[in-house]
């Protein structure tokens, strides 16, 4: 059943003395392989272990993921790709569904010879996610919703709608930083201006064909699972910042009362882009995301 809100589980503990003698081995870095499916997927494949898929956000490419794979891979086999539209990956259809995203990703999975795994996205991704353990819940172990969107109110579908027509013109660019003020604040804190510096890049060199069918259908898609999220059977998580206004807590503690295996964790001061600005607490909520129990008869 949902959960209050949580403060994030509790503070960090004081650093221990450290022992004396001989230093500690070093940490070997991940070793990881990338490809490209026969249907036009970019793919990286990191660690070992239970499979992990972890899908983008619009407008962002499967590198925004490294804080989580660096934080997961040790112990997992960690999944990143490339949305239809971006990244090395193939362009979606001129009027794209949200099941061609899912299907995308059942035939990754497929090419890796995967039968199942865990499933979380961001955003976007999020949408993919949810829609891919609804029509594959045969495949889908568990699932996590980052930052996702529910049932826009007028107000928020007219103003994601205006920056979908944006996208179709020559204003295009110009998008990029009244989306980083949305992200990160305006101005961007300091502390930000790397990852700020970041999703800029990623924003400012995706395919802009890709993008804006990928934003009209992200406009839209905000309603895809109405009535239908009470089917889902592995546990789920929804994680989102209390600071994101546009996917907020109302939104992910709506999905989370219909869902019965599912959890509610609110990340105080966080906003849209929490897995770069907060990573190490999404990285803990998402391995304890992980450690549940999937649902009676998966492996």
């Amino acid at each position: 059943m949902p959960h209050d809100p949580p403060a994030v589980r509790g503070q960090e503990a004081p650093a221990a003395p450290q022992p004396s003698g001989p230093p500690a081995a070093t940490v070997e870095p991940l070793a990881s392989r990338h490809g490209l499916t026969p249907g036009g997927t970019g793919y990286t494949v990191t660690g070992q272990g239970e499979p992990v898929v972890l899908i983008h956000g619009v407008g962002m490419r499967r590198g925004i993921w490294a804080p989580q794979v660096s934080g997961l891979a040790r112990t997992c086999q960690v999944i990143t790709y490339d949305m239809l539209g971006h990244g090395n990956s193939r362009l979606p259809s001129p009027a794209p569904r949200l099941a061609d995203y899912a299907v995308q990703l059942a035939e990754l999975l497929t090419h890796l010879g995967i039968d199942q795994a865990n499933v979380a996205g961001h955003s976007m991704g999020a949408l993919v996610a949810l829609e891919f353990a609804l029509t594959h819940p045969e495949r889908t172990r568990r699932v996590a919703a980052l930052n996702a969107v529910y049932a826009r109110t007028d107000e928020q579908r007219a103003a994601v709608m205006g920056r979908a027509t944006a996208l179709q013109g020559a204003e295009a660019s110009a998008n990029i930083a009244s989306t980083l003020a949305r992200w990160f604040g305006e101005p961007t804190p300091p502390g930000l201006a790397a990852h700020a510096r970041l999703a800029g890049e990623y924003l400012a060199t995706v395919d802009p064909i890709g993008y804006a069918r990928t934003y009209q259908l992200f406009a839209q898609a905000d309603a895809a699972h109405v009535g239908r999220l009470g089917r889902l059977a592995p546990p789920t998580l929804f994680l989102t910042g209390a600071e994101d206004a546009n996917s907020s807590p109302a939104m992910s503690a709506a999905m989370a009362q219909e869902v019965p295996a599912s959890e509610l964790v609110v990340l105080p001061g966080a906003r849209h882009m929490m897995t770069l600005t907060h990573a190490q607490r999404v990285n803990e909520v998402l391995l304890a995301w992980l450690d549940r129990e999937g649902p009676p008869g998966m492996a």
